[in-house]
C-alpha cells in the first residue's frame, strides 16, 4: 500500500511522541529540572506526560481514535508548554541539547508547529491510505467511518 505525504508525516509524528515519551521515563531527572516550580509533584509531572505521549504516539496510529488522539496531543503540546517557557527563561541546562538562549529562540516556536502538525490528524483522513499499526481487516468497518 503506497502511502501519501500526510501519512508519512503521522509516522513520523507517532514515533517521535513514542521516542519523547519513553525518555520521559528513561531521563526523567533531565525533564524534572524545567518543571516550574510552582507546580507540586514534578516527578509525577514527567511521568504522566510521558505516559501521554506514549499513548498519542500509539493512538494516531489508531483509524478509530486518531482524531481524538490528535485533539489530545494539541492539548497535550499546550499544558507541556510552561516547561519549555522555564527553561529557556531560566537556561536551565539539559542532557544533548545546548544551553543557548539561541537554541531557546528557536526551541519556543516549534511548538506552534507541533501544534499544527497536530491538528492536521483532527481532520478526516482516507481511511484507506491511513497509517495504522493495527490491519484495517481487523478494525470493525462500522468504526473505521467515525472519522
Amino acid at each position: 500500500m503506497k502511502y501519501n505525504l500526510k501519512e508519512i508525516f503521522r509516522v513520523i509524528l507517532a514515533v517521535s511522541m513514542l521516542v519523547a515519551g519513553i525518555t520521559h521515563f528513561t531521563s526523567a531527572d533531565q525533564y524534572v529540572k524545567i518543571v516550574p516550580p510552582q507546580l507540586p509533584y514534578p516527578l509525577e509531572i514527567v511521568y504522566l506526560s510521558g505516559f501521554y505521549e506514549i499513548l498519542g504516539g500509539i493512538g494516531l496510529l489508531v483509524p478509530p481514535v486518531s482524531q481524538a488522539t490528535a485533539w489530545g496531543l494539541i492539548a497535550l503540546f499546550i499544558a507541556v508548554f510552561p516547561a519549555n517557557i522555564n527553561m529557556a527563561v531560566n537556561l536551565i541546562p539539559i542532557d544533548n541539547i545546548p544551553n543557548s538562549p539561541w537554541v531557546h529562540v528557536i526551541r519556543l516556536p516549534f511548538q506552534p508547529v507541533l501544534i499544527a502538525w497536530a491538528w492536521l490528524y483532527t481532520q478526516p483522513s482516507d481511511l484507506e491510505k491511513q497509517a495504522s499499526i493495527i490491519p484495517k481487516s481487523l478494525i470493525p468497518k462500522k468504526l473505521l467511518r467515525l472519522e
